[in-house]
């Protein structure tokens, strides 16, 4: 406790100082992804299928349910089995059925889609060093890695 500062104060103040950081996050992160999203360097992927793409490559066998994929990306379950589906169409992911759930299903991404992936990776890496490291520095930039997996790890 702050000296001179009653418990009341104090857990107010720590309220305040809360919704302000969440803000600023908040808008920090909206700033960051409009950024992101008007330099994205293709046309052959949309921003959304390119992170549906992302989130497989990290993947062991670039592979994952698609029930546990829509815990990685920032969009409705029918919107993610949408975009899915046009991948599939375009030959960049494969549906597979999940071997011990006859109701699941596997996304996979395939060759093509692993080579469409990284050339458009390449270039938006630049985008995200530009408008990230470009801004902050290394001390930072750690710290804000640090800071943020903390805030996830308490899902």
């Amino acid at each position: 406790m702050v000296p001179g500062v009653r418990s009341g104060e104090a857990a107010m103040s720590r309220r305040v100082n809360a919704v302000t950081a969440w803000e600023s996050l908040f808008r920090a992160q909206v700033a960051v992804m409009r950024t992101l999203a008007a330099e994205f360097p293709t046309r052959d992927i949309s921003f959304n299928e390119y992170d549906v793409m992302f989130n497989l490559t990290r993947q062991p066998n670039r592979e994952l349910r698609l029930r546990d994929l829509n815990k990685h990306v920032l969009l409705t379950q029918p919107s993610v089995s949408r975009l899915v589906d046009r991948l599939v169409s375009r030959g960049f992911v494969a549906k597979c059925p999940e071997p011990n759930d006859a109701r699941g299903t596997i996304i996979r991404l395939t060759d093509e889609g692993y080579d469409m992936f990284r050339s458009v990776a390449v270039e938006h890496m630049k985008t995200i060093v530009a408008r990230v490291g470009g801004r902050l520095d290394q001390d930072e930039l750690e710290q804000l890695t640090e800071l943020c997996d903390k805030l996830r790890a308490g899902d």
